[in-house]
């Protein structure tokens, strides 16, 4: 790595992609993690995608509350420091009910984003 240079830039790069894609989701609609990475050309990143949105402040204009695992599932977990709940009520917010144990029906919510949409990675 050349001298005064970082990875910072290429992180902030892999960031405002996802950004971009998830800013693309609909209101009442859900994607997953796997999906935004793959669209994004990113493919098997499904795990820095949720890092990603982990970096945004809240509140956000991203509507990062979207984004869900593949098992159509929030992840309550302390380290989120109640970004979870908070997903939750957005979601609930948009019309999508979310159970107590953070379970949403994927399959029925799910964006089906149109081929010519995809990033080249």
């Amino acid at each position: 790595m050349p001298p005064g240079s970082s990875e910072l830039p290429a992180a902030a790069g892999f960031d405002q992609r996802v950004y971009a894609a998830v800013g693309r989701i609909p209101r009442g609609r859900l994607a997953t993690y796997g999906q935004i990475a793959e669209l994004i050309g990113a493919y098997g990143c499904a795990r820095q995608v949720g890092w990603a949105l982990r970096r945004l402040p809240l509140p956000s204009n991203v509507p990062w509350q979207r984004v869900v695992n593949a098992r159509g599932q929030i992840s309550f977990t302390p380290s989120r420091e109640g970004s979870d709940w908070i997903q939750a009520e957005l979601l609930r917010a948009e019309g999508i009910p979310v159970d107590g144990q953070g379970r949403l029906p994927l399959g029925r919510y799910l964006w089906v984003p149109p081929l010519e949409d995809a990033v080249d990675g």
